[in-house]
């Protein structure tokens, strides 16, 4: 393995990670406020879709992205209301949200573009930070999309107001014991509505980083899975901020390597390269990567 190889292999596996980084910590705030928001899948897609055509028509990227966050509230408002209002069933919901968003943003492609694939939409370039971009041999990691590092900030706030405020421990309260939230008089369920509705900009992000910060383009269905695998990593992290970003990594580092090992000389049939991440979500699903512990409250409506 070659210093550029390993090099590039490293900046895929960031690349790779971002919307999974993106998708994950909402949902990973959601879930330890006791709701499984399983639409992250059509969250992101919608997100991917609502970029794409915002910054398709308006020739402004940035302005794609505010279209994608504006795209997804309408959905994270209808599954916050469902769930928490409603009181349906949470990964009902969630799926049938899922095959909603596919279905629209196939219509909406097919509607403004025909069945032709548009090559190339506005879209944000790599950049490097200067110092961070010097680095012998991991400096090439660091030329990515500003939306890595808006990733990295938020995780890192998220982390702080979960483990050092008043409203973290409200939130995660919501999830292990939610009479006590009540008794205490704290919103219940506004605290779970604004949850859900932060998991919804932030799948709107993910997605966005797909179509307007990744290929430039929007493809149908292009999500492909995203969204099952942000919620595997909360699980994977076992409701931990700090694992679940590192579980995003491997899942970006274990679909990289559908691209790289054959540049390393190792050959490994493409199916199984493909089957790789989904295996591993399938391990940390099953407990065999170690003892998971969900919140109390968790899918409790």
């Amino acid at each position: 393995m070659t210093a550029e190889l390993f090099t590039l292999f490293l900046a895929s596996t960031v690349r790779l990670a971002v919307p999974l980084l993106f998708a994950a910590t909402g949902e990973l705030v959601s879930e330890r406020a006791g709701v499984v928001n399983m639409s992250v899948e059509g969250m992101m897609l919608t997100g991917a879709f609502g970029g794409a055509m915002g910054a398709a028509y308006t020739g402004s990227p940035m302005l794609g992205l505010c279209c994608a966050i504006l795209a997804v509230l309408p959905i994270a408002v209808l599954q916050s209301v469902m769930t928490n209002t409603l009181r349906a069933n949470q990964i009902v919901t969630g799926i049938g949200i899922n095959i909603m968003a596919l279905g629209l943003t196939t219509l909406g492609y097919r509607a403004l573009f025909g069945a032709r694939s548009r090559d190339i939409i506005p879209g944000f370039d790599a950049w490097s930070p200067p110092l961070l971009g010097q680095i012998p041999l991991v400096g090439g990691v660091f030329q990515q999309v500003w939306l890595f590092y808006l990733a990295a900030a938020i995780i890192a706030v998220v982390g702080y107001v979960l483990a050092r405020t008043g409203l973290g421990i409200v939130l995660r309260a919501a999830g292990d014991n939610p009479q006590s939230v009540v008794r205490s008089g704290a919103p219940l369920k506004g605290v779970r509505h604004a949850a859900v509705i932060f998991t919804g900009v932030m799948s709107a992000l993910g997605g966005a980083f797909l179509s307007i910060g990744d290929i430039h383009t929007f493809t149908e269905g292009m999500t492909n899975g995203a969204g099952y695998l942000a919620i595997v990593a909360v699980i994977f992290g076992s409701w931990r901020l700090w694992r679940t970003a590192a579980a995003c990594l491997l899942f970006g580092a274990a679909t990289a390597l559908q691209f790289q090992l054959p540049a390393f000389g190792i050959h490994i049939p493409n199916a199984l390269l493909i089957m790789m991440p989904y295996l591993l979500a399938l391990l940390a699903v099953a407990g065999v990567v170690g003892h998971q512990t969900a919140p109390r409250a968790l899918t409790q409506n």
